[in-house]
């Protein structure tokens, strides 16, 4: 097991987050929040629209606060902690990572599929140029068998990534799968490795812990298991297993309960947890993110949202494909007529 300094929490809760509630953060909660983990101990926080910079849209869900605001406020109260922005080449671009590199964000995750890191030098580079830490994230890494999974992580070295991440964005990956992944990467990467998990088949904390022992040094969470689909790795769990285990974090698992508790809580309309459109993204592996739309896609076309998860899962549909889901249950809806008819 790595020793006491080697373990990095990134707090994912106001981004990933975002997806939960709709992208409605305003900035007194981003404010409460981030002030809280950053007396906590957590040494990352991240903070932008679910789908990233500039990922406010009609087809990625409206945010309630431009998300340039969200990070000023988060850098405001932050004098220990570091703020931390995603960003997918296509969406955002070196514009709104200069400006979110100007109000203070000092890490640029930049997220691209498993299989497309060649799309990434630009913001990679231009992240480098800010002075900013790197983080190289590849999405939907289920996708990817462990060798092609090699050969996208050196690209984003190669381009000057600090960091690489493997990244369920499904929910889908099996422990003995996780084990395997970070595995080849410690073998064949020379920069650090990251796991970002989502909950959807109750298996993030199981994943963390697998990808730590492989080697993982950066791991993702989120307090009160707030993100996309059935969640993420639950951060206040995660730092309290830790630090059973003899890994000592640097946050304090007492604050991070008490955050948990009285901030983030009351936060949440319903709390966060396994539901059927949860369990069918990590079955179907489908981006957590399509939960949402898939709900709301079946409530216009009166079907069913686990039928229109598994179609997409069976289409390979990715992130940044929500168009297809309503393409998708208008077909659907148009054969269930079809067949009643008959």
């Amino acid at each position: 097991m790595p020793n006491v300094r080697d373990i990095f929490i990134t707090e994912v809760a106001l981004r990933d987050g975002s997806h939960a509630i709709a992208h409605q953060y305003t900035v007194e909660q981003v404010l409460k929040v981030a002030k809280a983990l950053n007396d906590a101990g957590v040494p990352y926080i991240e903070v932008t629209h679910g789908d990233g910079l500039a990922g406010s849209s009609l087809q990625y869900g409206l945010s309630r606060t431009n998300e340039m605001e969200l990070i000023e406020a988060a850098v405001s109260v932050a004098d220990q902690a570091k703020i931390a922005v995603l960003t997918l080449p296509g969406i955002g671009t070196i514009k709104e990572l200069k400006e979110a590199a100007k109000l203070g964000a000092k890490m640029a995750r930049v997220a691209t599929h498993v299989t497309e890191a060649d799309v990434a030098p630009q913001h990679i580079h231009a992240a480098k140029e800010l002075g900013m830490e790197t983080v190289g994230f590849l999405m939907m890494s289920h996708m990817a068998e462990a060798g092609k999974l090699v050969e996208q992580a050196k690209l984003m070295e190669s381009y000057g990534a600090d960091t690489v991440y493997v990244v369920d964005s499904a929910g889908a990956l099996l422990p003995e799968q996780v084990r395997e992944r970070i595995r080849a990467l410690k073998l064949h990467v020379g920069i650090n490795i990251g796991f970002h998990g989502h909950n959807n088949l109750s298996l993030a904390m199981a994943n963390s812990l697998v990808a730590i022992e492989e080697g993982a040094t950066r791991i993702d969470g989120s307090v009160r298991c707030l993100g996309a689909g059935a969640g993420n790795t639950q951060t206040e769990v995660m730092v309290a297993v830790l630090d059973r285990m003899g890994i000592k974090t640097g946050v304090d698992v007492y604050k991070m309960m008490d955050l948990a508790e009285e901030i983030v809580a009351p936060i949440l309309k319903t709390p966060q947890e396994i539901t059927r459109d949860g369990l069918v993204l990590g079955y179907a592996g489908v981006y957590s993110s399509f939960a949402l739309h898939a709900k709301r896609a079946a409530a216009k076309f009166g079907i069913d949202s686990r039928d229109i998860l598994i179609e997409l899962g069976k289409r390979k549909v990715v992130g940044g494909q929500e168009d297809m889901i309503v393409d998708v249950a208008a077909e659907l809806a148009k054969s269930k007529s079809q067949v009643n008819v008959r």
